[in-house]
């Protein structure tokens, strides 16, 4: 892989289920909703499969423990202000990596929609 190269393998979190006061209304955000959250790290992965170390790879275990410490711990308006703080963790966590992430708020206080609103991002090439 050339220099400046986004690494083609990626890590995957799908369906991460996180318990958020995120909303436009001040019920959301005193009561807290489900958000589900799909995310992708894009890392080289050869030197982890041929060693079988987790040292050569991005421990998963410790994003799904930090973001679930973040959801519980933040208040703000919107899904890209929470995607932005996502984002923040994942970089505290592995520098920066290629990332996307879709976060999905489960149930929209909209009348009449029982459908599913997100936000697509991604940051250094993801």
């Amino acid at each position: 892989m050339s220099a400046g190269t986004p690494p083609s393998d990626r890590i995957l979190v799908r369906g991460l289920r996180l318990w958020a006061h995120v909303g436009v209304l001040e019920q959301e955000r005193l009561l807290g909703q489900w958000f589900e959250l799909d995310l992708s790290l894009g890392f080289d992965l050869a030197a982890a499969g041929a060693s079988d170390q987790l040292e050569h790879s991005l421990d998963y275990s410790r994003a799904i423990t930090a973001l679930q410490r973040l959801a519980g711990d933040l208040r703000c308006l919107t899904l890209e202000h929470f995607a932005e703080r996502i984002f923040e963790t994942l970089e505290q966590l592995y520098g920066p990596v290629p990332m996307a992430l879709e976060l999905r708020k489960c149930q929209a206080p909209v009348p009449g929609f029982s459908g599913i609103v997100a936000v697509q991002r991604s940051r250094h090439g993801g």
